[in-house]
């Protein structure tokens, strides 16, 4: 059962990489100016002053517009950092400050901070590769945000950021996998019962 649920999200993650790989950058500025106002407006509804949130790679969903309104408005933003033992330290950053990870992808530069740091924030805004109709979420294949979900003690709301086709009707699942709380894309945002 496992090889086929591999070989399913493996697919899986190949048409959406392919897919985000092709969109025009007309398009992609149209897709970053929406998915800015319904993040700001996720930040108003839960009264965050605190969150994590991703430094998206060339293929994800792009954050950065987002990150500087929340750094000049004084928001605590917490950035993850892989770890070779699959785990993920915290930074706290700008948005801004970055380097080269450990898995090829943009990490914010800064103090590290433990795994348990994520703890504090009032909000977690994570990257996702898709997200079915009940919140169960696909990632990029290392298993770093599940681990992280799956070991915290309580949950802030946790919003996976994708684009509106990648909200499918089901997703192929592991025990290991961690639902989230909602979705949010360039043109609405979903929370889940």
């Amino acid at each position: 059962m496992t090889n086929d649920v591999d070989r399913q999200k493996k697919a899986l993650r190949a048409e959406i990489r392919e897919r985000r790989r092709n969109v025009p950058s007309i398009t992609a500025d149209r897709y970053a100016a929406g998915l800015t106002d319904e993040l700001i407006n996720l930040v108003n509804h839960y009264k965050a002053r605190s969150f994590s949130c991703y430094l998206p790679a060339g293929f994800e969903p792009n954050t950065r517009p987002f990150l500087n309104w929340a750094h000049d408005k004084g928001l605590r933003a917490l950035f993850p950092v892989s770890r070779e033992d699959g785990l993920l330290d915290w930074v706290v950053g700008d948005g801004e400050s970055e380097r080269e990870g450990l898995l090829g992808v943009p990490e914010a530069v800064g103090e590290i901070l433990s795994p348990m740091a994520v703890n504090d924030v009032d909000l977690m805004i994570i990257p996702a590769c898709a997200v079915d109709a009940t919140g169960m979420r696909v990632g990029w294949g290392r298993g770093y945000f599940d681990k992280t979900i799956g070991s915290m003690e309580t949950h802030p709301p946790i919003y996976a950021v994708i684009f509106d086709t990648e909200l499918v009707d089901t997703v192929p699942q592991d025990l290991h996998d961690q639902p989230v709380s909602g979705v949010v894309t360039p043109t609405r945002t979903i929370t889940f019962a």
